[in-house]
């Protein structure tokens, strides 16, 4: 069921401002860095009003402990997809098989197709990645190319390294 109404907040980083849109139960439905939040959700909850608010108490501690250090606290964020108009089918799987990731770890596009049940899909992969509506949270910055190299991350290249680094998964 599609959340009735969306929460959308702001919270500081040290790789930029993040903007939030999580339900009534304090759960995360959108993560952005910057702008493009609105646009998402639109997309992904059609029906759902957005108003400005506060980011739960629970997921802006736990995402300032993360940056502060603490590599498995974004497991400890609550997030949902339920009724996300993209929330069934490959990328969904996509999406929740991102939350087995664990931080300090790296997975290849074709890892991901292949974990989220279609082998040699690496380019839909990419796709469904692209379109997270939940990136941080759903750490999409963990999947890289086959050789290694960073590529595709809505964030930024130089976000991604960042988040990579700080978990310990890039050492350059």
């Amino acid at each position: 069921m599609s959340p009735a109404a969306l929460t959308l907040s702001r919270l500081d980083s040290p790789i930029g401002p993040l903007t939030l849109a999580c339900n009534e139960a304090g759960a995360v439905r959108g993560l952005s860095f910057g702008d493009g939040l609105i646009g998402a959700m639109r997309r992904e909850y059609p029906g759902a009003a957005l108003n400005d608010g506060v980011a739960p108490a629970a997921v802006a501690r736990e995402i300032a402990a993360y940056f502060d250090g603490d590599r498995e606290a974004l497991t400890r964020v609550d997030w949902s997809l339920e009724g996300a108009a993209a929330g069934d089918g490959f990328q969904a799987r996509v999406w929740r098989a991102l939350a087995g990731v664990p931080a300090g770890a790296t997975i290849s596009y074709g890892e991901m197709a292949k974990r989220a049940g279609e082998p040699g899909a690496s380019q839909a992969a990419g796709t469904a990645l692209n379109r997270n509506p939940i990136p941080l949270v759903l750490a999409c910055h963990r999947v890289i190319g086959a050789d290694g190299s960073l590529t595709g991350f809505g964030g930024g290249l130089e976000r991604k390294g960042w988040l990579l680094r700080h978990e310990g998964a890039l050492l350059i």
